[in-house]
């Protein structure tokens, strides 16, 4: 090379790794200088190749640009980097024709280390791209929960959080779904879904899902009716070559953020739009929840109500009662429900100010597991001194269905105490829609093998009440109050004709039938008629202390009416 073509080497050169290194990024800018280096070497083409691993570059799946192209072939330099800790895997490709020559060494030796600084360049501009999409998006291409929170902290800095309104939102009945239009249709309906809203928030704010069926989300108060209407129900496209659709909605907690609003940490938006998003999700027909002060007071009950736990699992503080079940035709004791009471301090703390705080961690599988263990000695001891014996049911929690050695944990507790199997049922409710079938099926037939009842609590108040007994080989229903007619019902009336079916149907399946909240003479004649021979409610007792339900057990015997 001559001094001059060395001069104008450098200058191109030195054009290029400005155009790379400068903090106003300019791809046409770079392509540019690429060009022209291409043209002073002869090129006739030249490419760069980006693939996120060594088997993308086998399958040729990767990123592919074209610096340069006259249209003319002829490979004469390839340059690779392989980087070991990712194995992404770069490449630059030069292209010159075969009539032109080759190139003299020394012009060889410059080409090489252009396409060295170009690898760099690619190698850092890229990874930077890859860096960003592992850290703020999920595996599923959605935005991550660190993007929402870095949006926030823009907002922050930008004194423009003020006015904005930030969610979280669950979808309901994802399970069922799921099974009803299969996985994969699912994922498309959910990805259409969020796409939905994403386009009504435009550049307005941003929509990241967090895990699962869980989403988050902050955006201008403007689009706040917009972006409800879509949350309460949509249907949503799953099928585009069809066009079927479905049916997507979704439990919502929603925090205006206040003009004057100071953020101080990610948890106070979080811990606000949470909190109300649980209230939604547990508040039944009402999906959709607004943060108010009320909620900070009860996570700070919330809050103690966990850190008691523990302190009154130790001392015992929890006590079993037990609610008598009755059969209507005899007036026999044939079984009770037990009931956690909490007792601190002389008093009774009621179950709907700590249940449904259990219910959001595992901390209600050790009380359900204290409840199972408690019942287990009473009858043990009642056994041992030559009593009466009723089979007595435990309610457990379907968080249990994440224990994949619940049935072993059951069993090795009922024999410990070497209770025969035939007097625990263990009740699931079916309010919650949320759990695995499949789960629940292997549990409740491995119960049944084992001789232990089942029993599903609650019928007629869930999303799944259908499903629930086509699958599961259940032995005992217990049918929700609500079904029950009230006194001023007559034959024709709606829950009069609903509760004759469900019970009906009930027996053509081969269940027992018990009915929940009896409290009137009027509704044990109902439940004659329909011959639903088993009841429970506050007509023959409330949930009775120990030693008041032994007194029960002793006389076996209610009044129950004329026949």
């Amino acid at each position: 090379m001559t001094n001059e073509r060395v001069l104008e080497f450098y200058k191109l050169f030195e054009e290029l790794i400005s155009s790379m290194t400068s903090d106003d990024y300019d791809e046409e800018k770079i392509i540019a200088n690429v060009s022209r280096l291409a043209v002073f070497f002869g090129l006739s083409k030249a490419t760069s190749e980006f693939y996120r691993t060594v088997t993308d570059e086998k399958l040729g799946n990767g990123n592919i640009k074209v610096g340069y192209d006259s249209g003319k072939n002829g490979e004469v330099y390839r340059c690779e980097r392989v980087i070991a800790k990712s194995m992404v895997v770069i490449k630059c490709v030069a292209y010159r024709s075969p009539d032109m020559g080759r190139l003299e060494e020394d012009e060889e030796e410059k080409l090489r280390l252009a396409m060295r600084a170009i690898l760099s360049f690619i190698s850092r501009h890229r990874l930077e791209g890859v860096v960003e999409k592992l850290i703020f998006f999920d595996t599923f291409g959605y935005p991550n929960i660190q993007s929402f929170l870095r949006y926030i902290e823009m907002l922050t800095n930008r004194n423009s959080l003020g006015g904005n309104v930030a969610i979280h939102f669950n979808l309901r009945h994802l399970t069922l779904i799921n099974r009803d239009i299969g996985r994969g249709a699912g994922d498309v309906a959910i990805h259409n879904y969020f796409n939905m809203i994403k386009d009504v928030i435009g550049e307005k704010g941003i929509i990241c899902r967090v895990g699962g069926d869980n989403f988050v989300a902050v955006f201008d108060d403007s689009l706040l009716e917009d972006v409800l209407s879509i949350l309460r129900g949509a249907p949503v496209v799953y099928e585009p070559n069809t066009g079927k659709r479905i049916m997507l909605s979704a439990s919502t907690g929603v925090f205006r953020i206040p003009k004057d609003y100071t953020y101080e940490a990610p948890g106070d938006i979080m811990d606000r739009i949470l909190s109300s998003s649980q209230a939604a999700k547990l508040g039944g027909k009402d999906s959709v929840v607004f943060f108010d002060e009320k909620m900070e007071i009860g996570k700070e009950k919330r809050m103690h109500i966990q850190k008691l736990f523990p302190i009154a699992l130790e001392k015992k503080e929890f006590k079993v009662f037990y609610q008598p079940k009755i059969d209507i035709k005899t007036g026999k004791l044939v079984g009770a429900e037990a009931l956690c009471r909490w007792i601190r301090d002389g008093k009774i703390v009621p179950p709907m100010e700590f249940i449904p705080i259990l219910e959001q961690n595992t901390d209600i599988c050790q009380l359900d597991f204290y409840m199972l263990e408690s019942v287990c000695s009473d009858i043990r001891r009642w056994l041992d001194e030559k009593s009466n014996v009723v089979r007595i049911s435990v309610n457990f929690s379907r968080k249990h269905m994440m224990d994949v050695d619940l049935l072993e944990h059951i069993i090795r507790i009922v024999d410990k105490y070497n209770v025969p199997h035939e007097y625990i049922e263990i009740e699931l409710t079916e309010t919650t829609t949320d759990v695995e079938f499949r789960d629940l099926k292997r549990v409740v037939s491995g119960l049944q093998q084992q001789g232990i009842f089942t029993s599903v609590d609650d019928f007629g108040m869930g999303y799944s009440s259908l499903n629930l007994l086509r699958e599961i080989p259940w032995n005992v229903l217990k049918v929700d109050k609500s079904f029950l007619p009230v006194d001023d019902d007559n034959s024709t009336s709606s829950r009069a004709v609903m509760f004759k079916y469900v019970v009906a149907m009930a027996k053509d399946l081969g269940l027992e039938c018990i009915a929940e909240g009896v409290e009137t003479q009027r509704q044990v004649k109902v439940l004659r008629e329909n011959q639903c021979l088993y009841a429970q409610g506050f007509l023959f007792d409330r949930p009775l202390p120990l030693t008041d339900f032994e007194e029960r057990l002793r006389t076996n015997h209610y009044d129950v009416g004329t026949q």
